[in-house]
């Protein structure tokens, strides 16, 4: 990271106002690098005394199409004008049509709506719990899948898991990446789903083996047991295809 510039008194007091602010009233989980950005436009940021960075981050994966796309701000500005927010207990034209376009793009039957990675990751856990009457599943050695307590069930990092133990469920197996075989060893009677990254972000952008997703998918078919892709960095575009 280049070194700020300090412009003037007025935005040296402004850049230091904000980190005094932030550091009094967030909870300060995070180390943050010591840039205070005010906008975005692409793959552009600008912090308060007008310096461009290149945005290699994305938000942690979250503007794949960069920051203020003019399609997206407009989208949002029209749904804002119209209605914000119904709760579930409504129907609406544009959630409809989402769900829609959803299952088309991905061919499944239907969607579930949710808030953040780590709510899907949850989600997923609970329906693949309902659906097969099993409790336990089985992840990958360095896989992050969120730091709510029921993901970090499934996420393997000690710094993330250790601080908040016992998780939620205590029946995960963690194998090697990219090993199948250890998967199918590791598959018991109880077993809900296993549950992967197809390439893992966290654990240091590791790509499986060729072959290797499809033959979990072949064992998990084989066992009865649900498959749970975790492609909360990897969807939407981000490898070059819809999905991964």
């Amino acid at each position: 990271m280049t070194e700020k510039t300090i412009d003037s008194g007025d935005l040296q007091e402004r850049y230091d106002s904000i980190i005094e602010k932030d550091s009094k009233y967030v909870m300060q989980t995070y180390g943050r690098q010591p840039l205070v950005l005010s906008k975005g436009k692409g793959a552009v940021v600008q912090d308060i005394y007008g310096k461009e960075y290149i945005d290699c981050v994305a938000g942690i994966a979250v503007n794949n199409v960069g920051h203020c796309h003019p399609t997206v701000v407009k989208a949002i500005q029209a749904q804002a004008e119209k209605l914000v927010h119904v709760s579930n207990l409504y129907y609406t034209e544009i959630q409809a049509e989402l769900a829609e376009n959803l299952s088309l793009i991905t061919g499944m039957e239907r969607v579930f709506f949710c808030n953040s990675g780590a709510e899907s990751v949850e989600a997923a856990m609970k329906l693949a719990r309902v659906a097969t009457g099993k409790s336990s599943f089985v992840a990958a050695e360095h896989s992050f899948h969120g730091r709510t307590i029921g993901a970090l069930s499934v996420t393997h990092k000690s710094i993330y898991r250790d601080p908040f133990m016992p998780p939620v469920s205590s029946e995960t197996s963690f194998v090697p990446y990219s090993d199948a075989e250890a998967i199918r060893q590791t598959i018991s009677k109880n077993t809900a789903a296993v549950i992967l990254e197809p390439v893992q972000g966290e654990g240091g952008v590791n790509i499986p083996n060729p072959g290797y997703l499809k033959e979990v998918r072949e064992i998990c078919d084989e066992t009865g047991t649900l498959l749970i892709f975790d492609e909360v960095q990897t969807g939407f575009g981000r490898t070059g295809t819809w999905f991964c």
